[in-house]
């Protein structure tokens, strides 16, 4: 086996591959072993400034396109992409952590997302309005120039290159900050994108948040930013934004995820699927996770003791070997916040049915490893019921009826998914209807499906993805009305 790679990173500005404009850099630590694995620019405001600057003057060109044009360049990046997936899948399972197996399809999904709004591109249409008899009234789509994308750390290359598709395929130009915790794989995105893709329509400038994502907000070029990651980091962004001006943003922020399991549900398949759901590949940390489990009372006892097995019988281990089915956390603070999170629990009585601790030993002489972890008899007035935990921790609930279920699945800041379990069609729309969230699977879980948009409500975000509603979201209708001049 070849010895893995140390990727000296660089930013991608202007089709130029570059370094931070002081010179500085920032470690990759791999989760597992705590090792400096790379290392990527810290970006700057001025390296922000030149990114949007490029951005700004490819914007004509690109825009000028035709759509077939845009949608063949989107599919030569989706095919160079799958050309360095190993590469890709390499670096980013050391760099956070996730497990071989999820990582491999974040690729895919990746791919497929470039090449799905490659084929919407000639859907950018507008309407006629019948305004008057003999006038022309109608409309068109047009792009906003240049969009800023900031990316979170627990899907890097399938945020920073799936979610970049909808845009330009719009014809707009970007500038993508990703996670400070996993840029390795956009580092690798910016060499394919700096070989694909004329100069400056992509631009990737990495570092700290504080620093090259307050710029990226900040920008006066940049009217239209797409965000994903925290509420907190959400409403600060909001903040910034509208300090400087009038700016389009979308925000697919966190979620506390409630699946329902109605007593009549086939719990031979709702019970692995809350273990599913769960996302314990990606140990917990991704924000459309099924975190709060409501049973109800007459399978209360079975579903806590299955639900615990199964998780009981989850391997932890290193995230390169496929056997894995959950790694470490992504950091140091993400393991520290976790752990404080089942330390609330335990304090405010809920019942440890599985894992409940770091892994320490023998087999995790290093890294940030916690036990996946279950509790029980978790109750409203509980922090571990409210508050995101972003790792391995599921909650169950115990409910009695629907109302009283619907009640507990809303009572909280978000809401993002929600999953309902049920043979029985009526009692399954009637739940769909009731509970908070922009995203709702029946008699299943964590899908996400070619064409139906994704997004919450509540302090879980505003507007949506991976529909043609994305691709229409990243353009500005203009209406234009024409006199028939008649003698």
């Amino acid at each position: 086996m070849s010895a893995p790679e140390f990727l000296d990173g660089r930013m991608l500005i202007d089709g130029k591959q570059a370094e931070a404009s002081d010179g500085a850099f920032l470690d990759a630590v791999d989760p597992a072993t705590e090792e400096v694995i790379g290392r990527v620019p810290a970006g700057t405001t001025e390296d922000v400034r030149l990114a949007a600057a490029a951005a700004e003057r490819a914007a004509s060109a690109w825009a000028g396109l035709p759509p077939r044009d845009r949608a063949t360049a989107l599919v030569e990046v989706a095919a160079a992409l799958r050309a360095e997936r190993d590469r890709i899948v390499d670096l980013e399972v050391r760099d956070s952590g996730s497990t071989v197996r999820k990582l491999r399809l974040d690729i895919a999904r990746a791919a497929e997302s470039l090449e799905y709004y490659a084929g919407l591109a000639g859907e950018l249409k507008g309407e006629t309005v019948p305004a008057t008899a003999r006038g022309l009234h109608f409309s068109t789509r047009e792009p906003y120039g240049v969009v800023g994308r900031i990316t979170p750390f627990n899907h890097p290359i399938f945020f920073a290159a799936g979610k970049m598709a909808a845009p330009l395929a719009a014809g707009n130009t970007m500038v993508i900050k990703p996670s400070e915790q996993t840029s390795l794989s956009a580092c690798v995105l910016g060499e394919i994108c700096g070989q694909v893709l004329p100069s400056g329509v992509v631009n990737i400038v990495t570092g700290v948040g504080a620093v090259a994502g307050d710029a990226l907000v900040r920008d006066p070029r940049i009217r239209r930013i797409a965000f994903t990651g925290s509420v907190a980091t959400g409403l600060a962004l909001q903040r910034a934004a509208a300090e400087v001006n009038v700016k389009t943003l979308s925000l697919e922020l966190g979620g506390k995820n409630p699946m329902v399991v109605f007593p009549d549900a086939d719990l031979e398949a709702a019970l692995p699927a809350a273990v599913a759901g769960m996302n314990f590949s990606w140990a917990g940390q991704s924000c459309g996770s099924q975190s709060r489990l409501f049973l109800h009372e007459s399978i209360y006892d079975e579903g806590v003791a299955r639900v615990a097995e199964l998780v009981d019988g989850l391997t932890v281990g290193d995230p390169r070997d496929p056997a894995s089915d959950m790694g470490p956390v992504n950091s140091r603070a993400q393991y520290e916040k976790v752990l404080r999170h089942i330390d609330t629990a335990f304090e405010d009585g809920a019942r440890l049915v599985a894992g409940g601790r770091s892994l320490r030993g023998e087999r995790f002489p290093t890294g940030y490893w916690v036990a996946p972890t279950v509790f029980a008899d978790v109750t409203p007035g509980m922090r571990i019921f409210r508050e995101e935990v972003f790792g391995p921790v599921l909650s169950i609930v115990r409910w009695s009826t629907s109302d009283e279920v619907v009640a507990m699945a809303n009572d909280v800041e978000y809401g993002l998914t929600a999953s309902v379990w049920t043979r029985d069609l009526a009692t399954a729309l009637n739940t769909v209807h009731a509970i908070d969230a922009g995203y709702v699977w029946v008699n299943g879980v964590s899908a996400h499906f070619p064409g139906t948009s994704f997004g919450g409500v509540k302090n879980s975000g505003i507007g949506r993805e991976e529909g043609i509603d994305e691709l229409f979201s990243y353009t500005q209708p203009k209406f234009v009305h024409v006199n028939a001049m008649t003698r």
